[in-house]
């Protein structure tokens, strides 16, 4: 049985996946990552190619001791496919970085990478973590998407506004560890749908 304490954030139990897709803000996924482990949880990291050259697998499969997931075909440790054997195992999707390219394939149902195809597979709750410029996060096309998802009963946090990897300021921040891991926990909270 899930047990949780938003207090010290324990996810004992909780099986959680990790999405991460190709933004510099993937380097802030790790302690996202050592916090739900120490806190309990289960957690399966699945990243896209991209993300691969920002953070490499190696850093996630040392915080979760589980092999990562990379691949969407040819896995001979998900016979039925990756996308739909973790979908049936784990309670939350939380995706973070969050990418204007992934935020798009997600709004329309694209299937063409593991992230993207488990997105459509997971029936739990979804959580996003929105990070990119300030002038893409801005563009119609990335709001409308933004509105599109929370629609179909996406949740969001995020993103903040401060320095970016682009040595700008503005919004486009990738939400600090500490807040996704709260929103986690509130999703994950008992009587919470």
């Amino acid at each position: 049985m899930n047990s949780i304490s938003q207090g010290d954030h324990t996810l004992q139990g909780c099986e959680i996946i990790i999405g991460v897709s190709g933004g510099i803000a993937a380097y802030k996924t790790a302690d996202l990552v050592s916090k739900l482990v120490q806190g309990g949880a289960g957690v399966q990291v699945v990243m896209t190619e991209a993300a691969t050259h920002f953070v490499g697998t190696a850093t996630f499969q040392a915080l979760t001791g589980r092999r990562v997931v990379t691949q969407l075909l040819g896995d001979d440790d998900y016979p039925l496919g990756a996308h739909v054997e973790l979908a049936a195992k784990a309670s939350l999707l939380c995706v973070a970085p969050a990418t204007a390219d992934y935020l798009a394939k997600a709004a329309h149902g694209h299937a063409d990478d593991v992230l993207a195809t488990l997105s459509l597979a997971f029936t739990g709750s979804i959580l996003m973590a929105p990070a990119m410029n300030s002038d893409m996060w801005a563009k119609p096309p990335v709001q409308r998407n933004v509105e599109a998802l929370k629609a179909d009963g996406v949740h969001f946090v995020g993103p903040g506004s401060g320095w970016l990897s682009c040595r700008r300021q503005g919004a486009g921040r990738m939400a600090e560890p500490a807040e996704i891991l709260a929103e986690i926990g509130s999703l994950l909270a008992p009587g919470n749908d």
